[in-house]
């Protein structure tokens, strides 16, 4: 998730990629898989630049916010992995995020795309809004882009508590 800065010009906004699917539509923000072997490092930079075009060495922080694990029936006929979801904060500028992507293509196993829009999202307002991992309600109660965060965990997703959109 990359979040900018408050400036006279917009409020503090992050990117989260709008997927319109059939029915419905959801937001995640930018990344994906590790790779084998792949650093966490690496793997962070390399989802930034395949999905906003962002050079990580362009933005502040990359500090680690939370931690959300995934446990969770998916549809389809995969049975789904446990997954653990890391939630970065980077801060890039203006005159960074007007270079960046504007659609990420998701390759789908067919060897097809699906296009995402990137959007810039007040965080404030993410509480309202279906994103996955739901990190929504803790983003919306940072009291500024920047704020500590002193609990890295936040509650896993399971059956009980989540729905897929």
């Amino acid at each position: 998730m990359s979040l900018e800065p408050t400036t006279a010009r917009r409020q503090p906004s992050l990117s989260l990629i709008r997927r319109d699917r059939s029915g419905s539509t959801h937001y995640t923000p930018p990344g994906g898989n590790v790779e084998h072997g792949e650093d966490l490092d690496v793997a962070l930079a390399r989802e930034l630049a395949e999905e906003l075009d962002l050079d990580i060495d362009q933005a502040e922080g990359g500090d680690l916010m939370w931690v959300v694990d995934q446990r969770v029936t998916r549809p389809g006929p995969t049975p789904p992995p446990r997954k653990l979801h890391l939630i970065y904060r980077l801060h890039i500028t203006p005159e960074v995020r007007a270079t960046l992507a504007e659609v990420e293509l998701d390759e789908l196993p067919d060897g097809s795309h699906e296009t995402g829009a990137i959007e810039w999202v007040d965080y404030r307002k993410t509480a309202e809004l279906p994103i996955f991992p739901p990190v929504g309600a803790a983003l919306a109660a940072l009291p500024d882009p920047r704020a500590t965060v002193t609990d890295a965990a936040l509650e896993a997703v399971t059956d009980d508590n989540y729905t897929w959109v």
